[in-house]
């Protein structure tokens, strides 16, 4: 499986750009990939994803670096290194979905498809059915809408987050800047720790899986 995420320019897919790959094949995690790109003249730029990147505009239109298609391209020849080639993160539909809409864009297609199918895995699954199996009930809010993100997959993995925290565009946590590789390194750590209840990577050591998630593997 590929662990992936990546780091945008914002969150509107069809006008927004990547300027961050980060992924990590989970059966070996030494085999890993990260590369950034410049968004395309036409991507806008959302003021919340700079606060969470910690960039600038201009660091993200920086002519120095390779072409965001460049970068993608570079991404799926990594991936055909990788033995299983299914998809999974947080949320990772939304990053599959971004990256189809830039293949898209260049009439590439068919090599995404080729490459990666369409099929995922997302990490936010994995933890509401082991918190279902712990606490008999989904982790949700007074609507009935899933609080299952990132921070708290974490949590329930026995990992803390030191990343910063936004909510529409307002800082609710500070912390480091959001990473591509770091966040799918996290994410396979989690999914090690749901599916297996084991440790994956060795920054994670230190962090002791709690024991609900021992149990049942």
């Amino acid at each position: 499986m590929i662990s992936l995420d990546i780091e945008t320019s914002g969150l509107d897919s069809g006008k927004c750009g990547i300027w961050q790959i980060g992924a990590l094949e989970i059966e070996s995690p030494e085999n890993y990939f990260l590369e950034e790109g410049r968004i395309d003249n036409e991507d806008i730029v959302e003021s919340g994803a700079l606060k969470i990147t910690g960039k600038t505009e201009l660091e993200l239109r920086d002519p120095q670096k390779q072409l965001q298609k460049e970068m993608i391209m570079n991404f799926l020849k990594w991936a055909e290194t990788c033995k299983e080639r299914i998809p999974i993160g947080q949320n990772v539909g939304w990053d599959i979905t971004f990256i189809q809409n830039k293949i898209l864009r260049y009439g590439l297609n068919n090599v995404f498809i080729e490459v990666m199918n369409q099929r995922s895995i997302d990490v936010h699954t994995l933890a509401q059915d082991r918190y279902r199996k712990i606490n008999d009930v989904y982790f949700i809010d007074e609507k009935g809408a899933s609080k299952m993100n990132m921070t708290e997959t974490l949590k329930l993995c026995g990992i803390p987050d030191h990343r910063i925290g936004l909510t529409k565009d307002e800082m609710v946590k500070k912390g480091k800047p959001h990473n591509a590789l770091e966040d799918a390194r996290l994410s396979a750590e989690c999914i090690s720790r749901l599916i297996y209840g084991r440790n994956l990577l060795p920054e994670y050591v230190k962090f002791e899986i709690p024991r609900e998630l021992k149990n049942d593997n």
